[in-house]
């Protein structure tokens, strides 16, 4: 609705991985109230089912090789219906804040003089290693956690460089790779490149937490060519550490 007092307000509404049961209560109090929402291709059918069937809903979703609407158009439409005084939702899987883009749409709409408000999600990483009972740290086994990305700004390999890598082959360290089905070869030679062993546990997780969940295990050397095997499909999330044969999955 268009509201002659002033502009509307811009939530960023992480969704968490999947499952609905992950949402916060304000997550949920925002989806039913909204007057747009703005969503991702990450963002389960669960969860969209608990918008408010008054809400306009706008699909920007993005894989690899296709855009339905660019980073820019996708700026553009929150200001144009925070400017006609909507309650504009932008719900993202995740956190808004973890590899969600969620920063450079603040930077944008504070510039133009929008209010905007985060709403927190669980990230994919504590949400699947919770699902699967993996801890990301360990006593004693796993004392430091790290999130890469598996794709560069332009969707090549560009992120999964030598110093970034190299600062996560550290049997310590439980290191997490969203979006790195594609890159994971390319992982998988660097990693043992700067010597990771082969043999660290690894795992594998298609859709995690939702009923489409599908799971590769296998260990570093292994990983790569077992979820080609298994079929596996974007969106899938690396999981690489000690901690989940430590206490026993």
């Amino acid at each position: 609705h268009e509201d002659s007092s002033g502009p509307g307000e811009v939530h960023l509404v992480g969704t968490g991985p999947g499952d609905p049961g992950l949402l916060t209560l304000r997550a949920v109090q925002l989806m039913q109230t909204a007057d747009v929402v703005l969503y991702d291709r990450l963002v389960s059918d669960d969860i969209l089912r608990l918008v408010s069937p008054s809400a306009r809903m706008v699909y920007v979703g993005k894989h690899s090789g296709f855009h339905t609407r660019t980073q820019d158009e996708i700026h553009r439409l929150l200001l144009a219906f925070a400017e006609a005084g909507a309650c504009v939702i932008r719900l993202k899987g995740g956190d808004p804040y973890v590899f969600g883009r969620g920063g450079e749409e603040v930077q944008y709409l504070a510039a133009k003089g929008i209010q905007v408000h985060a709403v927190p999600g669980i990230t994919a990483a504590a949400g699947i290693c919770a699902e699967l009972g993996i801890p990301m740290t360990h006593r004693g086994v796993a004392t430091s956690v790290r999130f890469l990305t598996g794709h560069a700004r332009d969707g090549g390999e560009q992120e999964l460089v030598d110093s970034s890598v190299a600062g996560a082959a550290d049997p310590h360290t439980t290191l997490v790779v969203y979006m790195g089905l594609q890159t994971l070869p390319s992982l998988q030679a660097q990693l043992e490149a700067h010597g990771l062993p082969p043999d660290v546990p690894a795992v594998a997780v298609e859709r995690g937490t939702t009923r489409r969940q599908r799971v590769c295990w296998g260990s570093v050397g292994q990983l790569a060519g077992r979820a080609q095997a298994a079929g596996l499909k974007s969106p899938t999330l690396i999981i690489i550490g000690q901690p989940h044969e430590r206490v026993g999955i």
